[in-house]
């Protein structure tokens, strides 16, 4: 609305000029009025014009006053400062669009005293104020001290780019008055309108000019806070055009010398896209992304971004894949030499590999190894990879609770990155490598998302030909890619994800097989890591089994190549501290393990082997094998209670109670009077399942009957209340532990004989085992009669 001062006037008599009290008020948006002034000024607005008009069909003055907030439209009296400027209309000119150009010449400040109206316009009363005379006591040491400050930075502002007309620095270096300095120095630059507003209501010439000293600074530090900026982007521009330059003279000599081809940075990115063999689409977007680099200045900070996102997409193996190769002679050969014992395991792989070679490709369901830890599960991978001639990649999931891990980050995140399936692939080199997923059963999930839901595509061979990556978004093939996931339970895998897996049983070594691949593959792996030649140290079988028996307890061999480890670093010591040249074969016998390992850690469970009464040799499952547990059975004077001790869990004490029922049930025991207290002991190791049932019905019977059970026999099994024997898992364990405990008779149920097949046969000619389907022909087997 305000164009800047063009002339500075003085009305003459401008005191004496008789002027009503009773003026219109236009009200000024954005800028503050000064007296002594002769400003243009452009008028839009419906109420600002009704008053310009009516004030020049009248005496020609006018008031200006400055709006505190809002809009000049919906202005309310609270909203105008109560300060303004009177001034008189010397000239008015409308235009075509409806508003309206005037001439004013500003004259004194007054005060808005009321309002009287405010529709169609605001007329005002309005009250003079007076201005101390130029000669007065104003024109002291400190009024010159500030007006000379005052030019100096008004000077200053004027050297860093304020833009104001030149005739007025003329006129602000000659002036004396200090309230025409203030005002014309304050309309022709750009300060707040509280500044400006301040200064205009200021009645003192000092007061004027300390607030005129402010405004003046801090207009500085604006200047020279753009100047700056100004100068800093002019240098980055600068430089940049500085690079382009030396970029393209080092392209021209390169191209001379015939060094590097003579390539740009961003042709050999264009070179890498046309060489990786992208499929179209994909090509596109990343020539689309390769032409915004190279549009991009070189200070943004995308650039980085974009050209890591490139170099993500062209160093990914769209086309590149190893040949694979399946013999499943050599295939068999090679997972024999790396892996002894699995022999369920091997064949289902060697299964797989007949199949894909058969349909020339991968397809079919993701194999998933299952089973405790230390039994195998990812050196078979690793085995499968080299019978087929592939690479190997394997990420461990466990752990895990962020999508963004499988998935990859969007590429908005700083620091965002593909997810571990892709930068496996990349990692790989191929697209169809052996991918192994370890430890699929540890994956969590939180508030970032559910990496198992992630999973779901990648492992699914109907729609893993197109997996998408949230850090590329481009699809990805996987379908040529081999996975594989391992776990150590079952349970705590999605169902979704489950139903995708065939699972694969590693069920653990036997002691048999513990011993074997100690002497075969252990012993020699860790002499060779220890630098002790093999032909001079020995590990008797007598002393290796006490090691498996006593000093480990685990379903695979991971404790016990650590204690075979600690006694090579102890035989090693003992060498280098010998002071003979020639070293001696070093025998390690069963009695020497304490001075090696210590005192061993676990006991092994012996077998009742003789006769007694109310006591059973139970067989027992544990995630290290099998283990005899002795069931016993006290009868006492009560009301018919059953008593339980031993940490038994919620089935255990379930399949008791039911072989309570079932004794109760007997019309021959009337066990009305008496309390059965049924122990298991190890009280503080936890036990649970339903097998030790008839071990739990015989030894109540064998109480209350007062008949003794025979030594030497162990049995395992689930009883019902009718009496019926039914079928009970990890057979194949709990026999190996009976024959190690030196049981002879063993009796299970008749439902577990197509289980016998998977015990040795060796073991199985050294026991009597019995079927039995009922708890009259366990019974009869079980205790003596009289």
């Amino acid at each position: 609305m305000l164009n800047k001062l063009t002339k500075i006037s003085k009305p003459k008599n401008s005191k004496k000029i008789d002027i009503d009290l009773s003026l219109p008020l236009i009200i000024l948006a954005d800028s503050v009025l000064f007296p002594d002034l002769t400003i243009p000024l452009a008028v839009g607005d419906k109420r600002s014009l009704e008053a310009l008009e009516a004030s020049a069909n009248n005496n020609k003055f006018l008031v200006f006053a400055s709006l505190k907030r809002g809009k000049v439209e919906s202005a309310k009296t609270e909203d105008i400062f109560r300060v303004g400027v009177l001034a008189k209309i010397l000239e008015v000119t409308k235009e075509n669009d409806g508003t309206a150009r005037a001439l004013i010449q500003t004259i004194d400040r007054v005060k808005i005293s009321d309002f009287i109206t405010e529709d169609p316009f605001f007329r005002i009363k309005q009250e003079r104020l007076s201005k101390p005379a130029a000669d007065g006591e104003e024109r002291n040491e400190r009024v010159e001290a500030l007006m000379h400050s005052v030019v100096n930075q008004f000077k200053e502002c004027i050297n860093l780019g304020a833009s104001v007309p030149f005739n007025i620095l003329l006129i602000v270096t000659n002036m004396t008055d200090p309230w025409q300095l203030t005002n014309i120095i304050s309309v022709n630059l750009d300060f707040k309108v509280s500044e400006k507003q301040a200064i205009l209501e200021a009645d003192e010439a000092p007061e004027k000019l300390e607030l005129l000293n402010a405004a003046l600074a801090r207009q500085i530090k604006v200047l020279r806070m753009a100047k700056k900026i100004q100068n800093e982007t002019g240098r980055e521009i600068g430089k940049m055009e500085r690079e382009m330059y030396l970029r393209e003279q080092l392209k021209a000599i390169e191209k001379e010398l015939g060094v590097s081809g003579g390539l740009s940075e961003t042709e050999e990115l264009r070179k890498k896209i046309e060489d990786a063999s992208m499929p179209a689409d994909i090509e596109n977007k990343a020539l689309k992304e390769l032409s915004r680099l190279e549009r991009m200045p070189s200070f943004s900070p995308e650039l980085s971004f974009l050209r890591t996102y490139l170099d993500w997409l062209t160093d990914l193996p769209w086309a590149k894949e190893s040949k694979t190769k399946i013999n499943i002679n050599e295939a068999k050969k090679i997972l024999d030499q790396d892996h002894f014992a699995l022999e369920k395991a091997k064949e289902r792989v060697l299964e797989y590999l007949s199949v894909q070679k058969l349909v020339g490709k991968i397809k079919g369901p993701i194999l998933c190894f299952a089973g405790p830890p230390g039994t195998g599960k990812t050196s078979m991978g690793m085995s499968i990879a080299r019978a087929l001639g592939r690479k190997f990649v394997k990420i461990s999931l466990g752990g895990i609770r962020d999508e963004a891990e499988i998935r990859g980050h969007r590429r908005t995140y700083v620091g965002a990155l593909p997810g571990r399936i892709i930068q496996g692939i990349n990692t790989a080199g191929t697209k169809n490598p052996v991918f192994m997923l370890d430890e699929i059963d540890k994956i969590g999930n939180d508030f970032r998302g559910d990496p198992g839901s992630a999973l779901l595509e990648a492992l699914d061979p109907e729609q893993n030909f197109a997996f998408s990556d949230h850090y590329l978004e481009v699809p990805f093939d996987l379908s040529n890619v081999m996975f594989i996931t391992t776990a150590n339970i079952l349970d705590t895998i999605p169902p979704a994800l489950r139903d995708r897996l065939e699972v694969i049983e590693f069920p653990g070594y036997i002691e048999e097989e513990k011993m074997k691949i100690a002497q075969d593959f252990i012993i020699p792996k860790q002499s060779e890591a220890t630098g002790i030649d093999i032909k001079n140290i020995e590990i008797t079988e007598s002393a290796l089994r006490k090691i498996v028996r006593q000093y480990t307890l685990e379903a695979g061999v991971r404790n016990l190549e650590r204690q075979i480890a600690a006694i090579m670093r102890k035989v090693a010591k003992k060498i280098i501290s010998s002071e003979k040249k020639k070293i001696e074969k070093i025998i390690i016998e069963e009695k020497d393990l304490p001075k090696y390992l210590g005192p061993a850690d676990f006991e092994l469970t012996s077998a009742l082997k003789t006769d007694d009464v109310g006591v059973v040799n139970g067989l027992a499952w544990t995630p290290a094998g099998g283990d005899i547990i002795q069931i016993e059975v006290n009868r006492m004077p009560g009301s018919g209670k059953l008593i339980l001790t031993g940490h038994l869990g919620k089935v255990m004490q379930e399949s008791a109670q039911t072989a309570f029922s079932y004794a109760r049930a007997l019309k021959k025991y009337n066990i009305k009077n008496e309390d059965l207290h049924v122990h298991v002991p190890s009280g503080a190791i936890p036990k649970d399942g339903p097998s030790a049932g008839i071990a739990i019905a015989t030894a109540i019977i064998s109480s209350l009957t007062g008949k003794k059970v025979r030594g030497g026999i162990g049995m395992t099994g689930e009883v019902s209340l009718r009496g019926r024997v039914m079928e009970i898992g990890g057979v194949k364990e709990k026999i190996l532990a009976a024959h190690r405990a030196g049981l002879q008779t063993i009796i299970l149920p008749n439902d577990n004989k197509k289980n016998i097949d998977d015990v040795p046969a060796h073991i199985r000619k050294t026991l009597n085992i019995i079927f039995a389907k009922n708890m009259d022909e366990v019974l009869k087997k079980a205790i003596m009669e009289e």
